[in-house]
């Protein structure tokens, strides 16, 4: 399907698969609403974006976590983007790995307050005009974490399961309206992704790729705008997308250093 001059928001998008998602689909030449904390790495990526590709990019400075901020965003939005073709709900992330006894509750709330409640803000404000215009199409992006779970990764595993619970309860409550709805469930992708759960470890974060080669935003990006281009007869409800040397969230084979 041709989704040229759609209207996509991509929520999460300043950097890893967010903004690789981003440049995919300005280059299949989308306009792009782009959402996420850090305002000006959004803006540097809007203007290459605006530059490269010659389709309208606008930015909104958000946390998915603010009910509050999320629910002006139906108002904030500029008459055009009122009616979104595609939401890509990216925001999220994973806090700690330690045994769910020695875990923070801190770590529990950002993990909940982020991949579970921060995407059925955005999505609860977003998808009604998509049922009122008789289509669009709603993408999370999961995890292999929301089909397994492993040791430390009680609550991380928990949100990814409730995202995956949402994906599939969202196709029954939007049958007949138009509105597909899909997850991309990635497992080992190289981003900022085990930065930000080892609370800005270096070492410990690059250790996780070692002796592999991990999935790349780009891959995950490739997924995501395929499931956006299928006809509109056909839906990829989900997809979960491993790099070639992991078999599971807990079996991978590394080549010994």
């Amino acid at each position: 399907m041709d989704i040229r001059n759609q209207r996509v928001c991509i929520t999460g998008a300043s950097s890893g698969i967010g903004e690789a998602c981003a440049k995919a689909f300005a280059a299949a030449g989308c306009h792009l609403c782009l959402m996420a904390r850090r305002k000006g790495r959004l803006e540097d990526l809007a203007v290459t974006l605006q530059r490269h590709h010659a389709v309208d990019v606008i930015t909104f400075e958000l946390d998915v976590r603010d009910r509050d901020a999320v629910s002006q965003l139906a108002h904030r939005l500029p008459s055009p983007w009122q009616h979104l073709d595609i939401l890509i709900n990216n925001a999220g992330l994973s806090r700690g790995l330690d045994p769910i006894h020695r875990a923070s509750i801190d770590d529990w709330e950002e993990m909940i307050d982020t991949n579970v409640k921060g995407l059925l803000y955005v999505t609860h404000t977003l998808l009604q005009a998509m049922v009122q215009q008789g289509h669009g199409h709603v993408i999370h992006i999961g995890s292999i974490a929301g089909h397994e779970a492993y040791p430390g990764g009680s609550v991380y595993c928990a949100t990814k399961h409730a995202v995956a619970a949402i994906n599939r309860a969202m196709a029954m409550d939007l049958l007949g309206t138009g509105v597909r709805v899909s997850s991309v469930d990635p497992g080992m992708v190289e981003t900022e992704f085990s930065l930000v759960r080892f609370h800005g470890d270096e070492k410990r974060a690059k250790g996780v790729y070692q002796g592999l080669q991990p999935l790349s935003p780009e891959d995950v990006a490739d997924a995501v705008l395929f499931c956006a281009t299928r006809p509109a007869h056909a839906n990829v409800r989900e997809m979960v997308l491993v790099p070639s040397a992991q078999a599971s969230a807990v079996h991978s084979f590394r080549t010994p250093s």
